[in-house]
């Protein structure tokens, strides 16, 4: 069932009460500093796999001590059966002072979010533009020569290519939806929609450019047949895309 906005969908019973559940003793020792907790990111998404995908989970407490965090840690659930949870803990000041830093995570946190309990302070937060390009073209960049560095130490081996191209389907679609915000469009609610949306704009190579999506999420064995190609168009298509983006003119 579609809830508020077509990007964020309602998750399965099941991810809800295991987030409950996960969430109890925690919240048990932050007592009276506890202000909410929501999920966001992922799994509230079509997307979701829960046999490889994190859970993200977002604690807010009205402050957050060394002492504090240390009590939490030895609480926190912890196993190796899936589901498997990924908390951010945060004051609501620390949140505050780093909405000018951060433009892109809480943009996507506002859009995609789940109240589990708790006061919504996301709602109303008012996060400034103002760094929201230089973001975004950092972050590409920054992941343009992760995937660079890691072909280099790969020496051909296709696996860690494999994992490295995968992996990284969910970081750019986010930046990718980030990327059609900045140019005044509502994303698509689809990552793979997302990804042939920035390919049309910026003319690009829509198979090259799609490559981590359709590896993590199509399960097609011919795709796994030639790797380092795929590596190597993506890698390509990165690098057009974030030569336009460094002319980008934005409205």
């Amino acid at each position: 069932m579609l809830i508020e906005s077509q990007s964020r969908i309602e998750p399965p019973s099941a991810i809800l009460q295991a987030s409950r559940r996960w969430l109890e003793p925690v919240r048990g020792v932050l007592g009276s500093e506890f202000l909410a907790a929501f999920l966001t990111g992922s799994v509230l998404t079509r997307a979701f796999d829960p046999r490889r995908s994190r859970i993200n989970l977002l604690i807010v407490a009205r402050s957050l001590d060394a002492a504090l965090l240390e009590r939490v840690a030895r609480v926190i659930p912890r196993t190796r059966r899936a589901p498997h949870f990924e908390p951010l803990f945060l004051s609501r000041r620390q949140i505050e002072k780093s909405l000018d830093v951060f433009p892109i995570e809480w943009i996507e946190i506002q859009e995609r979010n789940l109240l589990l309990e708790g006061e919504d302070v996301v709602a109303g937060l008012q996060v400034p533009r103002t760094n929201f390009r230089l973001q975004l073209e950092h972050e590409l960049r920054s992941r343009q020569i992760q995937l660079r560095q890691t072909l280099l130490g790969a020496a051909g081996k296709r696996a860690i290519l494999e994992q490295a191209l995968s992996g990284s389907a969910t970081s750019f679609a986010t930046l990718f939806r980030s990327l059609l915000r900045l140019r005044g469009e509502e994303p698509p609610a689809e990552a793979a929609r997302v990804f042939e949306r920035v390919a049309d704009v910026f003319q690009l190579d829509a198979s090259g450019l799609l490559a981590p999506h359709l590896l993590r999420h199509s399960g097609r064995a011919s795709m796994r047949a030639d790797i380092p190609a795929l590596y190597r168009s993506f890698l390509v298509e990165i690098d057009r895309l974030i030569n336009a983006i460094d002319e980008l003119r934005v409205p």
